[in-house]
C-alpha cells in the first residue's frame, strides 16, 4: 500500500473513474492519504462524484508518472469519523478554505479490496493487493 501511496503522491494528479447509470465519469483528483493502515481519498458530499460512489462504490484510479502507470480497482468506503477528516485536511491544508471536519460536506473514503497494477512499456506488471 505504501508503494501505491508514494506513486500517487509523486504524480500529484490521478484520475478517478465512477459510473453514473451506464455512463463512465472520469475526473482529476489530488488527495491521497494513509490513515490507520488504509488509503484514503477526499471529496465533497455535494459533488456528483460523491453521489455516484454512493450509488456504486466500485471505482478505478489511474495515474502516469512519465515512465510507468498505475491502475487501481477498489471499492470506495465512506469513513464519516471526524478523526479521518482531520487527518486528511492536515495532509492538505490548502483544502481548509473549502472544507472542515464539521461542515457536513467533507467526505473521506478509504479503498477496500483494492488491486493496484503498476505497468511500464518494457517490464512485467506489478500487482499489489490491499
Amino acid at each position: 500500500m505504501q508503494e501505491v501511496y508514494d506513486f500517487l503522491k509523486k504524480t500529484n494528479t490521478y484520475y478517478l473513474a465512477t459510473l453514473e447509470g451506464d455512463q463512465p465519469r472520469v475526473r482529476p483528483f489530488g488527495t491521497i492519504d494513509l490513515f490507520e493502515g488504509k488509503l484514503y481519498i477526499q471529496t465533497g458530499k455535494s459533488k456528483d462524484v460523491s453521489k455516484q460512489i454512493k450509488a456504486n462504490p466500485k471505482i478505478e484510479i489511474s495515474a502516469f508518472d512519465g515512465a510507468s502507470w498505475i491502475r487501481i480497482q477498489a471499492k470506495a468506503i465512506e469513513d464519516d469519523r471526524r478523526e479521518a477528516k482531520v487527518h486528511m485536511l492536515e495532509a492538505y491544508p490548502t483544502l481548509k478554505d473549502r472544507y472542515s471536519p464539521d461542515d457536513g460536506n467533507t467526505q473521506v473514503l478509504y479503498l477496500k479490496d483494492a488491486v493496484a497494477t503498476i505497468s511500464t512499456f518494457t517490464g512485467a506488471p506489478k500487482v499489489i493487493k490491499f
